[in-house]
């Protein structure tokens, strides 16, 4: 369980600049083996790789194509700015990841920040609808027209046996998942790589069209069609915010995290960009804005020789990888919540031996099964993406709220006025969102306040029930094990 923060005294020592505060050395302060049932088996390179993985989906195989429809040419623009805009949020969660090291991210964030229960459930279960949901629509892509290249199965049934796997993996270790992210990711960014080369070797060989980089519609203004451009790329980013909840089982957190964070965000941004300048050197918007596969098009306008099979099996895998790192957040996400009694204890149960939390993986995985057998979950996902949106302003502000508290291990501090920026941003792109988006979004948070409920009912009928066992018994035997 999250062990309150100790202020320092007010006079023991003088007022530190926007860095760093002390390090106190106490065990478990920075999420220490001793501090934690879970197993700190995450290093910087798994970490950087984890975050960089889930930012480079599979979206980014179909983004340029919509993005040419809103800035032409000028697919560098957007992207770039949604970057920075990410890079803002980003900020926030290297503060309160290095000072609150613990499985559940921006809910207990919010926990600690605004200490009320019920906000804090809805924030937390505003992730774990995003990670569900999400992880619901990447199995049904992985068994859809991407698996069809290759072998023709039942779309329902293979989604729900590709999450068994997923959560098989989950439950594993999350050594050995971050393990299978690397060569995931290696893969994905592979075919990014392929198409910014195939693209080079076009220049070289005297074609493409270097000038359509910085053309927009000739109906567009440039400012308005790059922002409208960005609220679209800015989801190409989103991602990031999942290794929170995985920061209890990272090695040296407060010195490993941000700079996994902001190189994974970097690296993703260099690679967008030169993948937007490569898309348009290669087509002009027009034939990119009306394909479905414009990456695929980009190659085969590139006259490289590249079997079209290799990229179906490259967005596979990228689909795969996104579904596996989705299910390790949202496990993680419950797991917290229950170590924090917004959801039921049991669900806070840990593997003895594997110490991977598996009432919650277990638990996740039957939801996103369940959502497998919706036919549409194109509005329900756009409605997660409302709630991410909610979450983001929550963290931005819980750092401006916890600044007052002082805790006695060093951690990132970020400048003041980044996470005051993080909240304009946030709001900027949710006068985006429609109206129905809106609506579906107001009815997922009543079905939480009616969950939170529930949850509050039975935790009050527990201890009627007697205390002697209590209910957290086999994560506890891990416990004692650590």
């Amino acid at each position: 369980m999250t062990t309150p923060a100790r202020p320092a005294a007010a006079s023991s020592e003088p007022a530190r600049p926007e860095g760093s505060t002390r390090d106190s050395g106490t065990p478990g302060a920075d999420g220490a083996a001793g501090g934690s049932k879970l197993k700190q088996a995450i290093t910087g390179p798994l970490l950087y790789l984890f975050i960089l993985g889930d930012v480079l989906g599979a979206g980014i195989y179909a983004l340029m194509g919509t993005l040419s429809a809103e800035v032409g040419g000028a697919l560098w623009a957007p992207l770039l700015l949604a970057l920075l805009l990410a890079l803002l949020t980003a900020g926030s969660y290297a503060e309160l990841v290095t000072k609150y090291p613990k499985a559940g991210g921006a809910a207990i964030f919010a926990e600690r920040a605004f200490r009320q229960p019920v906000i804090s459930f809805l924030v937390g279960f505003s992730m774990l609808a995003a990670g569900v949901v999400s992880a619901a629509g990447l199995s049904l892509a992985f068994a859809g027209d991407y698996l069809s290249t290759f072998v023709d199965l039942p779309t329902v049934p293979t989604a729900i046996a590709f999450l068994a796997l997923v959560a098989c993996l989950n439950a594993r270790g999350i050594s050995e998942s971050l393990k299978g992210n690397v060569v995931m990711t290696v893969i994905e960014v592979s075919g990014l790589v392929i198409v910014i080369v195939v693209v080079a070797v076009m220049l070289g060989s005297g074609g493409g069209d270097v000038g359509r980089v910085g053309e927009f519609p000739a109906d567009a203004d440039p400012a308005i069609a790059t922002l409208g451009a960005a609220i679209i790329a800015y989801y190409s980013f989103v991602g990031f915010e999942t290794s929170a909840n995985i920061a209890e089982e990272v090695r040296e957190p407060r010195r490993v995290y941000p700079r996994a964070l902001f190189g994974a965000l970097a690296t993703a941004g260099v690679v967008y960009v030169l993948v937007g300048l490569a898309s348009a050197i290669a087509l002009p918007a027009d034939e990119l804005s009306g394909s479905t596969g414009p990456l695929l098009d980009v190659v085969a306008a590139s006259g490289v020789a590249v079997p079209s099979w290799l990229f179906s099996l490259i967005a596979l895998i990228a689909v795969a990888n996104g579904a596996l790192l989705t299910m390790i957040m949202s496990s993680r996400v419950t797991y917290g919540m229950a170590e924090q009694g917004l959801l039921p204890r049991p669900l806070g149960a840990v593997l003895e031996k594997r110490r991977t939390p598996w009432a919650a993986i277990l638990v996740t995985t039957a939801v996103a099964m369940g959502l497998t057998l919706v036919g549409d979950i194109g509005t329900l996902a756009e409605t997660v993406v409302l709630l991410l949106l909610f979450v983001f302003i929550s963290t931005n502000v819980a750092v401006l709220v916890l600044r007052k508290d002082r805790v006695e291990h060093e951690h990132f501090r970020v400048w003041t006025a980044v996470p005051v920026l993080g909240v304009a941003s946030c709001v900027l792109l949710l006068t985006q969102q429609s109206a129905q988006v809106w609506l579906f979004g107001a009815i997922m948070l009543a079905a939480g306040v009616v969950l939170y409920l529930l949850a509050k009912l039975g935790s009050r009928r527990g201890p009627e029930a007697g205390s002697g066992a209590g209910t957290g018994t086999s994560s506890g035997a891990g416990a004692d094990r650590a």
